[in-house]
């Protein structure tokens, strides 16, 4: 086997292949094992949950990490790819989810400045020329002479892709490209770059998890899970169902947490919200949702389908553009003083960012619901000693590992930060309480605690919801599920009539 350097790599379309890639960080194996072919002018998808070794796979092709072990071949040569500049060198290029124009600068601008060999002083004259041509012979255009910022997002998606061609690439990753397009827009996109593959030009690798685009464009699916390969095949061969059996696993006997008591009246009503998406381009719109007391409602989905605005808009943190959320009948805005009447409360993902000081000690963060307050009434003052004995009292009933409660809670263990946002929140009279991957990263004695927790919680009559990219979680958790995809509620079932393989394919936007 050549390697490449010593030969000139073949014209057109590249081809690449990764043999027994693996990627470890310390003890955890992101990467186990994966062998993956892109044919030379195909279309590949690659499916898999969050988690599932996805991103460090093309991120070992791309040379941004360096893998384990294993190999990378490019138009059938060993490549040894030492960072993403050498990958540009040899034709591979990416598409990222969030565009990375320079808004104020015109198409042209924005495509010449790509170029390595860019000129300090541009002759517009020659340039321009030079782009003409290239737009004559590309499937698809974008109008050179105006900025960035007045395209709309498909313009931009387009123009993303024609910067990657410009620049002479020859295999393209296209990580969920359609994540800010509409179904129209996504179709036109990937409709020219299928076509670019058809005419032999481009390969391509397209991270999806949209069951509909993978049948609609791509010509071979690649399946993993959990850092392994789990399953491959030409998609003419393969229905959704098969798909988000192999991307969400077997079904599998699930023993549910422990349960008690009875479901109550409703506690959290949603009715008809209607909130923009973290690209501004997109709503989030939830048209009814309610969860009761002595009930945890999950919401499953994968990353980027609007669970995160919901967290924000449920938090005051983004604004609504319409419709209503109530808690125990009445409006709710999510301020503090509501929070505290209404007893609501919040563990979102990643809490040392969203929900702590992480320079404050670990009693200070335990006492910011309570530290202004005593009893159910206000005070002017606080009492340090008061604060300290509370503190060290939960921190001791949660089982908060400290070296010293005086201590910064950024020194804290992510499971720790974890168990003292839990006795912060969960203290007290709770009626609700909204959480967000509660459990993400954490290891096993962490989960299983944190989970009794929130079981606790419901069975003491609190009304839970929890968002979850993490679906045995969901499942073994919840007593009503449903599904978000592109912003909306697309599924809901109980956990006792629940499927994984049915969850999954909402999962993938097939209703």
């Amino acid at each position: 086997m050549s390697i490449i350097g010593e030969e000139p790599l073949p014209p057109g379309a590249l081809e690449v292949e990764t043999l027994g890639m693996t990627m470890r960080f310390g003890a955890f194996t992101a990467l186990d094992d994966v062998s993956i072919r892109v044919a030379p002018g195909s279309f590949h998808a690659l499916l898999g949950e969050n988690g599932a070794g996805k991103s460090t796979l093309v991120k070992c092709i791309m040379g941004f990490y360096h893998a384990t072990s294993g190999e990378l071949l490019v138009g059938g040569r060993e490549a040894r790819i030492a960072d993403p500049r050498h990958a540009h060198a040899m034709g591979l290029g990416m598409v990222y989810q969030h565009f990375t124009l320079v808004p104020s600068l015109t198409v042209a601008e924005n495509l010449v400045i790509s170029r390595k060999d860019a000129p300090a002083v541009i002759d517009w004259g020659k340039e321009r020329a030079g782009l003409d041509a290239f737009m004559q012979s590309m499937p698809f255009r974008v109008p050179l002479d105006q900025t960035v910022a007045r395209l709309a997002a498909g313009e931009k998606q387009k123009l993303e892709i024609l910067k990657q061609l410009y620049l002479g690439r020859r295999f393209l990753i296209l990580d969920e490209p359609t994540s800010v397009l509409t179904p129209d827009e996504a179709d036109e996109v990937l409709g020219h770059v299928r076509a670019l593959c058809e005419a032999g030009e481009i390969s391509v690798l397209m991270i999806t998890h949209k069951f509909r685009e993978v049948t609609a464009f791509a010509d071979e699916v690649s399946v993993l899970r959990r850092g392994k390969l789990v399953g491959q095949g030409k998609v003419a061969d393969l229905t959704h169902a098969q798909m988000a059996a192999m991307m969400i696993g077997a079904e599998k006997d699930t023993t549910p947490a422990p349960r008690s008591g009875t479901t109550g009246a409703p506690v959290l009503e949603i009715d008809g919200i209607r909130a923009l998406d973290r690209s501004g381009l997109k709503e989030i719109d939830i048209r009814s949702l309610t969860v009761r007391a002595g009930e945890i409602v999950g919401i499953a989905g994968i990353s980027g389908n609007g669970q995160m605005e919901l967290m924000e808009v449920l938090t005051g943190q983004r604004p609504l553009m319409a419709g209503a959320i109530k808690v125990e009948g009445a409006p709710y805005s999510a301020t503090r003083a509501e929070a505290q009447r209404l007893a609501v409360r919040y563990l979102p993902e990643e809490p040392l960012r969203n929900a702590c000081a992480g320079r404050m000690s670990v009693i200070e963060n335990i006492a910011f619901r309570s530290f202004d307050r005593k009893g159910d009434s206000p005070r002017f003052w606080t009492s340090g000693k008061e604060m300290r004995a509370r503190g060290t009292e939960l921190i001791a009933a949660f089982k908060v590992k400290v070296a010293a409660p005086d201590g910064p809670i950024a020194a804290l263990s992510g499971g720790n930060v974890q168990r003292a946002v839990l006795a912060r929140e969960l203290t007290g009279a709770v009626r609700l309480l909204v959480i967000s991957n509660p459990c993400f990263g954490l290891d096993f004695s962490a989960v299983a605690e944190i989970r009794a927790r929130i079981m606790a919680a419901r069975n003491a009559g609190t009304a839970v919801l929890l968002m979850s990219e993490d679906l045995d979680e969901v499942m073994e958790l919840s007593d009503r599920i449903v599904v978000m995809s592109e912003g909306r509620i697309s599924y809901e079932v109980t956990a006792a009539q629940a499927s994984l393989a049915e969850i999954g394919h909402h999962m993938g936007g097939h209703a």
